[in-house]
């Protein structure tokens, strides 16, 4: 039910927010002056400073013999003393990511190339991590977790009764989407144990997936999938000792299907491992110790919200692994929202006391970089502008932020900052240039000649987009952006095109690259004479405070919608060159629900939409989501009804594009039949596609996109016409 973000559809359909997989991450030198890179020639240095890159590992070196080329690199890790490099090849999806393939181990001592897991299947090996002493890989195939002796090349199975619906060091579906939950296991300070995640969902129903078109005979497509109101697979935590093979179980209190544990690490230099441990309905988090020798267990911090708790994918760059410990383990940084803002707190490993650090009516969107040795935090926020993003720095001992990002480059801006803090890799766009990356000194800042002459560049002198902000009946205020039609005339009236998601998963409205640009019409809509506009209400996760963000729980499909479509009024009202009568809306997965809830509750307003692979009953998607936002189905069923589509289709007055995968395997194909049974009830016509056997994204086979955007684009110009009257 994750949006599709405006830069990534740019370049590809996707539907997700995309979260951390091989090879995404930037690889620093150990001085942190260099970028290293798989290139065809080999391991590459590429210095920050601008110098000539140069090649470290030859590609010779994983060369197999007899093979005319090199092994092809999807991903690589030196070990920690760089005399071993690990490699990994022949990359296999698991659901979203390419998660699963083969590995190698160059020893750039004596120059020996070694397959590992030599007897497993090709292309089933997930996560290898070489041991702290580098003597040892560990690695996951076939729901099994194994370690490997490098010398001898012996392997030895740590855990024997892994299937499809009972995982070891690795998630299932619903972790795995929902938390970005995948790498499962963690390899302990002193190289001796293993500890890991197994995960239970052989009492979780499968969801088949019926796949008509791969063979003469159908065969069902199974998928552990607990949908809302259904308890969540069994999830523990355990510690294998390498040596003996036996596992010691944490004991981690409470039911194993009434809760989650999204986290877990080692403490540094420590027997010791600290979780997060949630409850079902996530509005409970607490931090618990772990005794690794004997399983105790004892809670050393804990906080509450009346909604949800977000974890930590939200606000570290998508990536749910890893702890931010200081100070050798005594303290850590966690982020909360406790004060009605999300800010960054130091806690206490001995007291569990928690101590502000960056005071202030703002949001920390994302950290990124904790310095201790530079005594500071790098953290990106935008106090003025909820659209925008910019990067900043606080002591370590908190107090005031200080902004890093030069004042005259406004929109939204990444950073991936070095080791040493000294070097960040910049990336910087807004909805009037695209996007330019450079590399800058820290904390000078001084940016390239490439990003001043896309800032003389941008479009239209900056003015590409109107950003706006309008007054709803409810007295909420609602920002959006709208791009006018070329050659406009304001005493012309012209249609409007809304394009929406309104969940929280995602924001429409942000000042990145992509904004006002709708990749899936097959033309240029403001040549077209369209207005194309988007609106973030309530529930999205823009930096305007707790309130804002979760104002949405136990409303979504009802608050959002409300927010939406009285803005979408406010702004009509506004302008008057909108015309009224040619009013469109269009949205994907979340923002095709949204599509359905605005058309079937406000046709008054909206007069044609066009919805892709949306949730038409809440009942049906997966637990993890849904119940976060909405709560457990068995104490408030109501509101998942009030939130569903499906309860309004009788009321649909205009033209409906309805279009969905049948492969689904996130918003399943059977939300399009639910839907569609509603329709026909109340003898509502529509126009329906479905995709054979593709997917959320709706991206595989040949000439679907091809055939997406020529579907969407032929039906909006027939029941929206476009151009000024």
């Amino acid at each position: 039910m994750k949006k599709i973000t405006l830069l990534v559809a740019l370049l590809a359909v996707s539907c997700f927010t995309v979260f951390a997989q091989p090879g995404k991450k930037i690889k620093w030198s150990r001085d942190g002056r260099a970028i290293l890179k798989a290139e065809p020639m080999g391991i590459t240095a590429v210095p920050l400073s601008g110098a000539e890159p140069a090649v470290i590992v030859p590609s010779e070196k994983y060369t197999l013999r007899g093979a005319g080329k090199a092994l092809e690199i999807r991903d690589f890790s030196f070990s920690a003393d760089e005399k071993k490099l690990l490699l990994y090849t022949d990359a296999k999806k698991v659901w979203r990511y390419e998660t699963r393939g083969n590995y190698w181990l160059l020893d750039l001592t004596t120059g020996k190339l070694q397959e590992i897991g030599k007897a497993r299947a090709a292309s089933s090996l997930m996560f290898a991590k070489l041991s702290p002493d580098g003597s040892k890989v560990a690695y996951v195939s076939d729901h099994n977790l194994y370690v490997e002796d490098l010398a001898t090349g012996a392997a030895k199975a740590l855990t024997t009764n892994g299937t499809r619906r009972f995982i070891n060091g690795t998630f299932d579906w619903a972790y795995e989407e929902e938390f970005g939950c995948r790498d499962g296991f963690r390899w302990s300070p002193d190289g001796k144990s293993i500890a890991y995640w197994q995960i239970d969902a052989t009492k979780i129903r499968d969801f088949l997936m019926i796949n008509n078109t791969d063979s003469i005979y159908s065969f069902n497509v199974p998928v552990e999938y607990p949908v809302a109101g259904e308890s969540p697979s069994a999830c523990r935590i355990g510690v294998v000792d390498i040596a003996t093979g036996n596992t010691r179980w944490m004991d981690v209190p409470g039911d194993q299907q009434q809760h989650y544990i999204p986290r877990m690490e080692w403490v540094p230099g420590k027997k010791q491992l600290i979780i997060q441990q949630l409850n079902r309905k996530q509005n409970q988090s607490k931090i618990m110790l772990c005794d690794a020798t004997n399983g105790k267990v004892h809670t050393l911090y804990e906080e509450k919200d009346s909604a949800w708790i977000d974890v930590k994918s939200r606000w570290d760059d998508d990536n749910i692994a890893g702890w931010d410990f200081l100070r050798n383990g005594k303290e850590f940084i966690w982020v909360s929202e406790q004060d009605g803002w999300r800010h960054l707190y130091s806690i206490s490993m001995e007291t569990g006391k928690a101590t502000l650090l960056t005071p202030g009516d703002y949001d920390v969107i994302t950290i990124s970089k904790i310095d201790e040795a530079g005594g500071q935090i790098w953290f990106t926020a935008s106090p003025d502008n909820p659209v925008q993003e910019y990067l900043y720095r606080v002591p370590l001992t908190g107090g005031k932020a200080t902004r890093i990002t030069p004042a005259d480059q406004p929109g939204s801006h990444e950073y991936s900052i070095s080791p040493y803090s000294n070097w960040a890799v910049h990336s910087f766009s807004n909805a009037c240039m695209y996007p330019v990356s450079e590399n800058v000194e820290l904390p000078a800042h001084k940016s390239s000649a490439e990003v001043a002459q896309a800032l003389r560049q941008s479009v239209d002198g900056g003015k590409c987009l109107d950003y706006f902000e309008v007054q709803t009946a409810d007295g909420i205020s609602i920002g959006g952006w709208m791009r006018k039609p070329k050659n406009f005339d304001p005493n012309k009236k012209y249609p409007i095109v809304f394009y929406v998601y309104g969940e929280p998963a995602g924001a429409t409205t942000r000042d990145v690259a992509g904004a006002g640009r709708n990749y899936l019409y097959d033309g240029d809509m403001a040549a077209d004479g369209y207005i194309y506009a988007s609106l973030d209400n309530r529930g999205t996760p823009l930096p305007k405070g707790r309130y804002w963000r979760k104002s949405i729980y136990r409303k979504v499909g009802v608050l959002n919608a409300r927010d939406q479509a009285q803005a979408a009024q406010a702004l009509m009202k506004k302008y008057a060159f909108i015309d009224p009568a040619r009013t469109a809306v269009w949205g994907w997965s979340g923002g095709g629900s949204m599509t359905l809830n605005l058309m079937f509750q406000y046709p008054e307003i909206y007069k044609t939409g066009i919805a892709i692979a949306a949730v038409g009953n809440q009942l049906t998607y997966d637990n993890i989501y849904q119940e976060r936002y909405m709560g457990l189905p068995e104490e408030n069923r109501e509101d998942f009804i009030k939130g569903s589509p499906v309860t309004y289709a009788q009321n649909l007055q205009g033209n409906l594009l309805y279009i969905h995968g049948t492969g689904d395997d996130n918003v399943h194909y059977q939300n399009a039949e639910m839907l569609l049974n509603e329709l026909i009830r109340y003898n509502k016509q529509i126009q329906f596609m479905a995709y054979p056997n593709r997917t959320h994204s709706i991206s595989e086979g040949d000439g679907t996109f091809t055939h997406l955007s020529t579907l969407y684009t032929k039906y909006l110009r027939e029941h929206c016409e476009p151009g000024g009257k």
